[in-house]
């Protein structure tokens, strides 16, 4: 799949490329911050899928059940919502590579 002149082999290269990994802010022993998104990519891409991630916690029941978990689990929202970004980037990138339609993994 090609995304801005780029092919990318898995959907994992295709989110690092668009921000969406999550990076760990640690230095030395004393500091240890949240995780945030890299932020790496384009920032208008970002924010489309932000607003698709928010509307997909609600429609789509692969996203909601994993937004819900990582909640439950103990993840703030907002981080949840970057776990959502990142797995619509997943599901398109599989929907684009096989030529399939897209088939809910979580009963409905």
């Amino acid at each position: 799949m090609v995304i801005g002149s780029r092919p990318f082999d898995s959907a994992s290269q295709c989110a690092a490329y668009l921000g969406l990994i999550p990076v760990q802010h640690e230095s030395g022993s004393s500091v240890r911050g949240r995780p945030k998104l890299s932020k790496a990519g384009n920032p208008t891409i970002r924010a489309k899928l932000y607003m698709a991630a928010v509307v997909a916690t609600t429609y789509n029941p692969d996203i909601k059940a994993q937004y819900l978990r990582l909640t439950k689990g103990g993840k703030s929202k907002m981080s949840a919502l970057g776990a959502a970004m990142r797995k619509l980037v997943q599901i398109c990138f599989g929907v684009l590579k096989h030529q399939q339609p897209y088939q809910p993994q979580v009963a409905i």
